[in-house]
């Protein structure tokens, strides 16, 4: 908790610092945010990002050799999925309903004349489908295509697990890579106060408060959704499924979600969500390997939230109507684009502009959100991150009544 502590305090002096300076002092802004702010924000994510790929694939591939029995391992898939979908599905629905009921596009004056934005080509979801499995796992890896990454680990792990004895060997180097692994995000978390100072004293300081000020009831509302989403929808699930009191449960996760606020990545929170919610949560290490790394690959809850809250801002500053099946088809693009675009740069814009297009609205309305999305994306990393413990939490619950989940050691395959 004194790292977290220590976080915090970084946080709330970097907004400070941002604001302050780019209210009465834009040029100083400027030269800090060269030399110091930026440089010390990118240090630290570079830091953590060089550790992802390993991590993942560490992981998971001890994960499922912990997992060992094939139906266990299809057990846990179907439950971590279906967790997502339901919760995506809700996390858009809640943004279309209080972004319906608020109007957050009918107050004020938008400049709609200006507004142009050329959307990026989504991939379809059968191509991402179809591309899941590598024809070269190095290159997966050096590209950080998590979905491939996680099938090669999936499969790595499988045959681990299957050959036994024969494996004993790299098993144990894959644990000892693993523990590794652990001791340098501990050792890299050391540094994340000062990093997110820089990333939060740039991000602010960049927005200008202008930009904050004029969509000041967009982000309103965007926020809304993600606290209520959050305290609902997952505190309510471990609340229910896993019988752990929702206070307690964000109380312990919160250091990750700081991390995730200030990195706006859910790859790079990843090795730290991780460690909490093995250490912290007590989730086995099993799950927490297969499902929190899936869950920062196409888990994006918070993403949802702004989709619907984005879509129905836009058709009103458009004053468009949107009818009930158009949003029954915003709510149906929305949850299946965000496993069909996942692990593409900038995701969270492309999934908006596929979700515009399902509707007929103008694409270009999504410059009207772009100043103040950085902002936006801090939280709403927070959520996704949050719900992918969530589900690492129930599904270790839930698993209980089949028995231990543990992960092989190498003194239980050893023969005397």
């Amino acid at each position: 908790m004194q790292l977290a502590k220590k976080i915090i305090i970084a946080l709330i002096l970097g907004a400070v610092v941002g604001i302050v300076l780019n209210l009465t002092a834009p040029d100083l802004f400027e030269t800090l945010n060269t030399y110091l702010f930026f440089p010390l924000g990118r240090i630290f994510l570079n830091l953590i990002n060089m550790l992802v790929v390993p991590i993942v694939f560490f992981s998971i591939t001890l994960g499922v050799a912990g997992l060992a029995d094939p139906k266990k391992l299809g057990r846990i898939g179907l439950k971590t999925i279906l967790f997502f979908l339901a919760t995506t599905a809700i996390a858009i629905t809640l943004g279309l309903t209080l972004a319906s009921v608020i109007q957050p596009g009918n107050i004020g004056s938008f400049d709609t004349q200006g507004a142009e934005y050329e959307a990026n080509e989504a991939p379809s979801i059968a191509d991402t489908l179809l591309n899941i499995i590598p024809t070269n796992p190095i290159r997966a890896m050096a590209e950080g295509n998590m979905l491939q990454i996680i099938a090669f680990s999936i499969l790595v792990g499988f045959g681990i697990s299957k050959l036994g004895n024969k494996a004993r060997s790299l098993l144990g180097v894959i644990e000892q890579g693993n523990s590794l692994l652990m001791y340098l995000v501990n050792l890299v978390m050391k540094f994340a106060p000062y990093g997110t100072f820089g990333l939060i004293a740039s991000a602010i300081g960049s927005q200008g408060f202008d930009a904050i000020q004029a969509m000041f009831l967009y982000m309103s509302v965007v926020l809304l959704a993600l606290i209520l989403h959050a305290i609902i929808t997952y505190g309510g699930a471990v609340w229910l499924f896993a019988k752990i009191n929702p206070i307690t449960f964000f109380r312990k996760f919160f250091p990750a979600m700081t991390v995730a606020f200030s990195t706006s990545s859910s790859n790079a929170t990843l090795p730290v969500s991780m460690d909490i919610a093995q250490k912290r949560l007590k989730v086995p290490e099993p799950v927490s390997s297969f499902v929190q790394p899936l869950g920062a690959t196409i888990n994006m809850d918070g993403t949802a939230i702004m989709q619907g809250v984005a879509t129905v801002f836009i058709a009103q500053v458009y004053s468009e109507a949107l009818s009930f099946p158009e949003l029954l088809i915003i709510v149906l693009t929305a949850v299946l684009a965000s496993i069909g675009t996942a692990g593409v740069p900038g995701v969270g814009l492309i999934l908006l502009a596929m979700v515009l297009n399902s509707v007929g609205l103008p694409v270009e309305g999504i410059a009207l959100i772009l100043g103040i999305d950085r902002l936006l994306d801090m939280a709403r990393t927070a959520v996704n991150i949050t719900g992918d413990a969530a589900c690492a939490v129930i599904v270790a619950e839930t698993e209980k009544k089949h028995g231990d989940i543990s992960v092989p050691h190498v003194k239980e395959t050893e023969s005397l």
